[in-house]
């Protein structure tokens, strides 16, 4: 059943345990125990669930490690279904290998569920996953993202793929895009999806940092991308041999030179950093691409998310990844015996 009323916010579901409001969460294709923010408070959280599900490719990702029900997946070129790119673009996927052991599509593993919860009649017309794009094409009709004038899969593959709104045309009628067609931009006309036409941005004044340097974490800890042999938790990228020569094993922090030197902080020497929420150890690279005061860690490691504060944009719900106070110091090396 569709929900008349909006749905929560990822950081408000993980809230919801807190609350005792959530109490089985089914986590798909995303490793919250590895990229969330804060992650001792996460794993608090995940720890209280009475039951955790998570149906992904890899038994191996931190999130798997803790669910009770692990469902696996199959991955891309091991099913068939369409996907929308981030311009507007409706394309297909083929099924061109078997999925791997027990691993099962995602379109297969919702009609399962749907089955044993009871409710399979609702999911009557999901006898293959080109029905219940057919369903959506229904669902989309009169909305901004109207696709009813998509035929089929057949028409989606010969066109190379369709942005929306695809509307059907008169009486019906369901033509491909012409090559001049193939490439449109949304609001192209000036009107946008409000009874008067117009676009309705928010607008809001700078906001200062939600947590500053101050005497006691003097340092802003910045976060993001590192090596181009690492993605997001490196799920994948880590299992690749050739990747993992090309990226540092151990998680490492970007420190100025002037810094390093005013803590007596030597290239590759162990440092520990802290903020309010948990203390981890690193490698120290010295690079004068990071301006004093400042630090950077790369997102792909578990132990940089100890660290970043659980601050979120009202709007989007955004989690403010990129920003932290923290300390940091020198990790001593142990005094030789005597």
């Amino acid at each position: 059943r569709i929900p008349a009323r909006n749905s929560w916010a990822y950081d408000e579901i993980l809230a919801g345990i807190d609350a005792g409001r959530i109490k089985g969460l089914w986590i798909v294709a995303t490793n919250p125990a590895h990229s969330w923010i804060d992650q001792q408070t996460l794993t608090r959280r995940l720890e209280r669930l009475e039951f955790l599900v998570v149906q992904d490719m890899y038994a191996s990702t931190e999130t798997a490690r803790q669910a009770h029900l692990l469902l696996p997946a199959a991955g891309w070129g091991e099913k068939e279904g369409t996907f929308i790119n981030s311009e507007r673009r409706i394309g297909l996927i083929r099924k061109v290998a078997s999925a791997p052991g027990q691993a099962l599509s995602d379109f297969n593993i919702v009609r399962l569920a749907a089955h044993y919860w009871g409710c399979a009649a609702w999911f009557r017309e999901w006898h293959a996953p080109e029905a219940a794009f057919q369903t959506l094409k229904r669902l989309s009709r009169g909305q901004p993202c109207d696709i009813t004038g998509i035929r089929d899969y057949a028409m989606i593959e010969e066109a190379g793929g369709i942005q929306w709104p695809w509307p059907a045309g008169p009486e019906g009628q369901m033509a491909a895009p012409t090559p001049r067609e193939r490439e449109r931009r949304l609001f192209g006309d000036g009107r946008f999806y409000h009874p008067d036409g117009k676009a309705r941005f928010l607008f809001e004044a700078p906001r200062p940092l939600p947590e500053p340097p101050d005497r006691e974490y003097p340092f802003l800890l910045l976060t993001g991308r590192g090596t181009s042999a690492q993605w997001h938790t490196q799920t994948r990228t880590a299992k690749s041999a050739v990747l993992r020569q090309l990226a540092p094993e151990q998680a490492y922090v970007e420190i100025n030179p002037l810094d390093a030197q005013r803590l007596r902080i030597r290239p590759n020497q162990e440092v520990r950093l802290a903020s309010r929420r948990g203390t981890v150890q690193a490698a120290a690279h010295l690079t004068p691409t990071v301006q004093p005061g400042h630090l950077f860690m790369p997102m792909h490691y578990p132990a940089t998310n100890r660290l970043t504060r659980a601050a979120f944009d009202p709007h989007s719900r955004q989690p403010a990844y990129k920003a932290c106070a923290v300390n940091l110091w020198p990790v001593q090396p142990p005094k030789p015996r005597r």
